[in-house]
């Protein structure tokens, strides 16, 4: 498992007072770059290999300014070329978001899914 703290900004907040329900889905990308280094580990955007396929979260309480946000970023699966991201974000101690998206490996020139090498495969699994 990954982890990462964070101090939200003022500029996420909404008008209710709160982080606006737009802001975790950036924080979870964030949260991934652990992940992306396993692939790119420069993060050359020319040289990147990963795509994603789909995400989607669920909001279990409310976020607020101020007070620092934990993100945990874990693998969940790993299929041939893709693999999922279970993500959550906890503010003094309580799962306040949860996350999970999938990633695909992916030839850019191609257009297409390609398996995951073996080396990469042993890195991720060490992380579900």
């Amino acid at each position: 498992m990954f982890e990462m703290t964070l101090m939200p900004r003022f500029q996420e907040t909404d008008a209710l007072g709160h982080i606006n329900n737009t802001v975790p889905a950036a924080w979870f990308e964030i949260g991934r770059e652990p992940v992306f280094r396993f692939f790119t580990p420069d993060l050359d955007v020319h040289k990147w290999r990963l795509i994603v396929a789909g995400y989607q979260i669920q909001f279990k309480a409310e976020l607020f300014y101020g007070k620092e946000v934990t993100i945990r970023t874990r693998i969940s699966y790993i299929g041939n070329s893709s693999f999922r991201l279970l993500q959550q974000a906890y503010q003094d101690g309580q799962l306040c978001v949860e996350g999970e998206t999938t990633m695909v490996h992916f030839d850019h020139k191609a257009k297409s899914s390609v398996p995951l090498p073996a080396d990469i495969r042993q890195q991720l699994e060490k992380h579900l």
